[in-house]
């Protein structure tokens, strides 16, 4: 049964009556126009009542409103938010057809693009220069309406008098990748707030990143072609009556009791590590210490606020840096599937912008708009980054703030922003050359400055060394899920494990013991003092705080894998020698037989420092007596006697040369600049 306008507002009335009139009161009070209305009560008072909203919300609200202005309040114009609404009423944005338009429905998404906050006009007063007749003309359309004609007969060049006007915004909102199958393409509708849905708290909200869900009327666009006709087709968007932010970052996963049950069960076991480890990319033989290490990067440590604003990242970063068909790309993809957020990029694919954030031009409100990125989408997650290598210096620079300071900050067009982006990084490159070099310190065979190497937590060389027995048992195991691709069986499921990272992650926040913090405090003095200082050389540092810290997420991640709220010493010993294996792979100098952390930060070990400091002083010396010509073959004999090969000081005069310390004024002579 249809209800006509009167008997709307008499009915909305009654209802506003029964159980909203002293919010009314009270929002009046405190000078707010906005009042929220749960669906749940309007069905519960009269269902026909709501039924006309979800058909035909643009009258049935205009009717609420009419309702609360009969009431005697200090107040006019109130606006009505509903919430609450049906199930029914979801549609995902890839679903919305014409059936759908000018209906109530709910949609979630992520914010991917933001503008400026401008003012439109609602209504317009125009005054008829003949006769004085005042005309108000609604502002219903996107194009500025005017009067055609008076009373009086006057037709065109009315005088406006007044206009009122509101505030307004545009969202891009994207479809949750949660609900997307596969490599689909994710797709975007156009989100239009006005009035208090633009007020500077809610503005907050709604900042690019952020995941909302909004509740509004779907509306058709009409679409200009280049001749300025009207094409047959239609653009689609939404008026937002509504909209809240989700307030779940890693709890995208929604777990009930027996989910629960089921993840406390699992946790129980004494070698619940191991089968989490074996769960991780089962089609891929070995890479026990890789696999360990996903583990943990899901698991994640603690994020801290200090009394002083810093804050220290719970979140670790992982590089893996290997030969070419050695599993890395399908590690990835494996985690990227299996984290409840995340997001993969390939290196070739990315830009700088698409990582982080960029400002785009807004055709509909005419001014810019900020647009969010990969990292940044990926805000509470996981960001999964292959071919690293391959990316522009350029692009690949933008990620070094989003790393340590887990922030974004914009400077662009009229925008200063500061986006959120507390994301874990998971990236892979394959080595300079193709392949490793193992005797080469690593820094020096990646493609990456070492600024950005020294962020990730953990870095694993990936070598493919020819081994009989290892590739008899990767071959067997390739060729036997070639055969039968069913066989990939794992103790915890794809579903249960997504479920049991999720639970982790919100409700397990562990603490350091004492007996933890003595072991990795034990570690990093013993480590950090077990090289002896010979004459005149340089002490190469093993490990520097950070380092440190990467222990310390280690632990917690570890005692969080076993879904337990203290971290104890054998999770510090699981964290110790997980840096420890990366740092004898990455770090270790043959040389001096020692751990060196410049091997990996710099690709400058102190051994090879110290050699240069010794040339240095060689040439110095010889200056001294020989004058500015000094000849390479004393410098040469002068270092031998330091046990400085030829080779050794070949290269370091050429990499002298290279910083412009020396040059060659004639051949086998050099002088100082």
């Amino acid at each position: 049964m249809h209800l006509d306008a009167t008997e709307q507002i008499e009915k909305f009335k009654d209802f506003v009556n029964a159980g909203y009139i002293d919010s009314l009161h009270h929002l009046a009070a405190r000078g707010i126009n906005v009042l929220k209305i749960d669906f749940s009560e309007l069905a519960k008072f009269d269902h026909e009542l709501a039924d006309q909203l979800l058909e035909e919300p643009e009258e049935t609200i205009r009717a609420v409103e009419l309702a609360i202005d009969g009431f005697d309040m200090p107040l006019k114009n109130f606006r009505v938010r509903f919430y609450n609404l049906p199930r029914d009423q979801f549609v995902f944005i890839r679903d919305i057809r014409s059936t759908h338009l000018n209906k109530f429905m709910i949609m979630e998404g992520i914010v991917r693009q933001s503008s400026d906050v401008r003012p439109q006009v609602t209504s317009a007063k125009f005054e008829c220069p003949s006769c004085g007749n005042a005309i108000t003309i609604l502002q219903l359309d996107s194009r500025f309406k005017e009067p055609s004609r008076c009373s009086c007969g006057r037709r065109g060049h009315f005088r406006l008098i007044s206009k009122d006007l509101v505030d307004a915004q545009r969202l891009v909102l994207e479809e949750i990748p949660e609900s997307l199958e596969g490599g689909e393409q994710p797709k975007r509708l156009s989100v239009f707030l006005r009035e208090d849905l633009v007020e500077p708290r809610m503005e907050k909200k709604t900042t690019p990143g952020s995941k909302v869900v909004v509740y509004g009327i779907v509306k058709e666009v009409p679409i200009l072609l280049r001749t300025g006709a009207q094409s047959i087709r239609y653009d689609l968007m939404m008026e937002a009556n509504n909209i809240e932010p989700i307030e779940k970052a890693f709890g995208e996963v929604e777990l009930d009791d027996l989910d629960e049950k089921e993840i406390r069960k699992l946790s129980e076991d004494p070698k619940i590590f191991e089968k989490l480890v074996k769960s991780i990319a089962p089609s891929i033989y070995g890479h026990e210490k890789v696999k360990e290490a996903l583990v943990l990067q899901l698991m994640g440590g603690v994020r801290k606020h200090k009394e002083d604003g810093t804050t220290t990242r719970g979140d670790m970063h992982i590089l893996l840096v290997g030969d070419p068909g050695a599993g890395k790309s399908q590690m990835l993809t494996f985690i990227s599937k299996i984290a409840p957020k995340a997001r993969l990029v390939s290196g070739k694919g990315a830009t700088g912008a698409g990582l982080t954030a960029t400002v785009v031009k807004d055709e509909f409100l005419r001014g810019w708009a900020l647009e969010a990125g990969a990292l940044v989408l990926a805000n509470g997650g996981i960001a999964v980054i292959d071919e690293l290598d391959k990316m522009n210096p350029e692009d690949r620079d933008a990620l070094h703030e989003a790393l340590e300071q887990q922030r974004i900050s914009i400077s662009k067009a009229n925008i200063q922003a500061t986006l959120r982006a507390e994301t874990t990084v998971l990236a892979a490159a394959n080595p300079k050359l193709g392949r490793f070099d193992p005797y080469a310190p690593i820094a020096s065979q990646i493609d990456l400055p070492p600024t950005l190497i020294n962020r990730f937590d953990l870095i694993f060389p990936i070598r493919d060394l020819p081994n009989k027995e290892l590739d008899e048992k990767i071959a067997g195991h390739v060729l036997n899920l070639q055969q039968n691709p069913e066989d990939i069986k794992t103790e915890i499921s794809g579903q249960l494990l997504r479920k049991y990272l999720s639970y982790a992650k919100q409700k397990i926040i562990p603490q350091l013991s004492n007996e933890a913090i003595q072991e990795i405090k034990d570690f990093y003095i013993d480590l950090r003092n077990s090289g002896q200082k010979g004459e005149g050389e340089i002490r190469p540092i093993p490990i520097s705080a950070r380092q440190l810290e990467a222990l310390v997420r280690l632990a917690e991640a570890s005692a969080r894998s076993r879904l337990s709220d203290k971290v104890i010493r054998q999770d510090a010993k699981r964290a110790i020698e997980l840096l420890k294996h990366c740092l004898m792979q990455v770090g270790f100098d043959y040389e001096t037989g020692q751990i060196d952390i410049d091997r990996i930060t710099t690709g400058v070990p102190a051994s090879q420092r110290s050699r240069i400091v010794s040339v240095r002083e060689i040439i110095k010396k010889l200056e001294n007596k020989v004058g500015k010509m000094i000849p390479i073959a004393d410098i040469i004999n002068e270092a031998a006697e330091q046990n400085i090969d030829n080779a050794q000081v070949e290269e370091i005069i050429e990499q002298l040369k290279r910083e412009a310390e020396i040059f060659e004024p004639r051949r086998g002579f050099i002088s100082r600049l």
